[in-house]
């Protein structure tokens, strides 16, 4: 009998996958981006277990690159430049995995 999926097939099918979980990934540091710049939220129980979800799913990525870049001091203001390298990094390191995996 034939096999159901050739070898390329499932190489392919799991690069794609895992493009898109690096997608996912970027897009939830997109929002914890987001979040920092509403710190008065009104609480709402769903929307605080959203943002807890993402804090979790996000900060040990980004605690690796906040050790590096210190946040930049714009008078009263903090600029934490972290997630842009991180998404940058995840970005560039999660291309070369995805083009390694399909081949």
């Amino acid at each position: 009998p034939e096999p159901r999926f050739s070898t390329d097939m499932l190489r392919a099918n799991l690069a794609d996958f895992l493009d898109t979980l690096l997608l996912i990934y970027v897009v939830l540091i997109i929002a914890r981006i987001v979040m920092s710049y509403f710190q008065r939220i009104p609480y709402n129980r769903a929307l605080m277990a959203v943002l807890g979800f993402v804090t979790e799913v996000t900060d040990p990525f980004l605690r690796i690159f906040r050790r590096f870049i210190p946040p930049l001091r714009l008078g009263g203001i903090s600029l934490d430049l972290s997630p842009i390298v991180a998404i940058l990094v995840l970005q560039i390191v999660g291309g070369i995995l995805v083009d390694l995996v399909r081949g």
